[in-house]
C-alpha cells in the first residue's frame, strides 16, 4: 500500500509540474481558452494512457510479459557491456512513451494543451478538406511535436538509466517551416521522394499495410505508411483522404520520419541502441507504434491492443474516433522500441 501511494504522490507531482508549464506557456496565447474552431485536452496520465503499450518486456531474447502485443526482435543475448561509460548489465527491452503529436486543421491550436489557441500573428494554412468528386477527397493539417517522456517527468522509476531525461516541451510546430505546406520545397529535405511517386511502388505498399495490420509493418518499405499511403511527401497534404482518423495517424507518421530526417529524434532499437540513442536519418517505422488519446483516449483493447503499430489499417480500432466539431482534431501518444544495457557494474 505505501508503494502504491508513493507511486501515485509522484504522478501527482509530475502532473501539477506540467500544468505548472503549460500556464506559463498560455502567456503567449491571446486567450488561454479554446476557440471556437480549436478543442483539444489536457492528457490524463493516469487514466488516458494504455500503459499495456510499454509491453512486451525483454530479457535478451527472452519475452519476460507480452500482454498478448506484438514485438521486433531484440539482441540475443541477456548479457551486455558498454564502453562509455564502461559497465557490464542486462539487455533489456521495451517501449517508452516519448513523444506527443496533434494534428490539427486550426493553425496553432494545441490540441494536447487543452485546445490552447495561440495568436503570434502569423499568416498559415487552415487545415481543409476538398472533395474531387463523390469518391475521391483531399486535405490538410498542421502537426506539432512534443517532447514527452513520461516516464521521467512523472519520475515513477528513479534512478533507471534507460530512460529518456527531461520533462514535456513543444519541440517543434509545422505552422512555422515553409516545407511542411509545399510538396515541391519539400524536396530539399527529401529528395529520394521521386523514386517512390510511381505506380510499382505504391501498389507494393499493400504488402505493407497486410504485414502491419497482422503484426508489424515492414521496415524494408521505409517509403510506405502502411494502410494510410505513403511517407512521401513529408507535408501535410493527405492526397488521398479516407477519414480523419486515416489522415491524421498518416500525418503522425510523416511527422515521425521527417524528425528522423533533420536529427531532431533519434533511436533506441536493437544492439545498436543499447549503449545510447543514435541517429537515424531514415526512420525504421517498426520502432514506433501510437496511442490516440484525443478525441477518444484509445484505453480499451480492441483485438488485444490498444496501441497500433504505424501502418495499421483504421477500419477497425478508429470507428468511432471521430465525430463533428469537437472531434475533427487529433492527439497520439508516440511509444518508441527502447533496447538498453542497464548497468550493474
Amino acid at each position: 500500500m505505501n508503494s502504491c501511494n508513493s507511486i501515485l504522490t509522484r504522478l501527482l507531482s509530475g502532473l501539477a509540474a506540467t500544468i505548472a508549464m503549460v500556464i506559463s506557456l498560455a502567456g503567449l496565447a491571446t486567450s488561454a481558452q479554446a476557440g471556437p474552431t480549436c478543442h483539444g485536452q489536457f492528457m490524463n496520465p493516469i487514466t488516458d494512457i494504455c500503459w499495456s503499450c510499454m509491453f512486451p518486456l525483454t530479457l535478451g531474447s527472452a519475452t519476460l510479459v507480452s500482454d498478448g502485443q506484438p514485438d521486433i526482435a531484440n539482441p540475443s543475448s541477456p548479457v551486455c557491456f558498454c564502453k562509455n561509460p564502461p559497465r557490464i548489465g542486462v539487455a533489456i527491452g521495451f517501449w517508452e512513451p516519448v513523444r506527443l503529436v496533434d494534428v490539427t486543421r486550426t493553425p496553432f491550436c494545441m490540441v494536447g494543451l487543452g485546445g490552447l489557441q495561440l495568436d503570434p500573428g502569423i499568416e498559415v494554412p487552415r487545415g481543409a478538406q476538398v472533395g474531387h468528386d463523390s469518391q475521391t477527397r483531399n486535405s490538410f493539417y498542421q502537426v506539432h511535436w512534443y517532447a514527452n517522456p513520461i516516464l521521467s517527468w512523472l519520475e515513477v522509476l528513479l534512478d533507471f538509466p534507460c530512460l529518456e531525461q527531461g520533462s514535456f516541451d513543444l519541440a517543434y510546430l509545422t505552422e512555422v517551416d515553409p516545407l511542411w505546406a509545399d510538396d515541391e520545397l519539400s524536396a530539399i529535405l527529401n529528395p529520394e521522394a521521386v523514386l517512390f511517386a510511381n505506380v510499382v511502388a505504391k501498389a507494393a505498399c499493400a504488402a505493407d499495410c497486410v504485414a502491419a495490420s497482422a503484426g508489424m509493418p515492414l521496415a524494408s518499405l521505409f517509403w510506405c505508411a502502411g494502410c494510410q499511403g505513403s511517407i512521401y511527401p513529408m507535408t501535410g497534404h493527405v492526397t488521398t483522404h479516407i477519414g480523419g482518423v486515416q489522415a491524421s495517424v498518416l500525418l503522425a507518421q510523416r511527422m515521425t520520419a521527417k524528425m528522423h530526417r533533420q536529427f531532431a529524434t533519434f533511436t533506441g532499437a536493437g544492439s545498436q541502441g543499447l549503449c545510447g540513442y543514435y541517429p537515424l536519418p531514415i526512420m525504421d517505422k517498426t520502432h514506433y507504434k501510437l496511442q490516440m488519446v484525443y478525441p477518444v483516449p484509445a484505453t480499451s483493447k480492441e483485438n488485444g491492443q490498444c496501441c497500433q503499430p504505424y501502418g495499421r489499417t483504421t477500419m477497425v480500432w478508429g470507428a468511432g474516433k471521430e465525430f463533428p466539431v469537437s472531434g475533427e482534431d487529433f492527439s497520439y501518444q508516440i511509444f518508441r522500441k527502447r533496447n538498453c544495457c542497464a548497468g550493474a557494474f
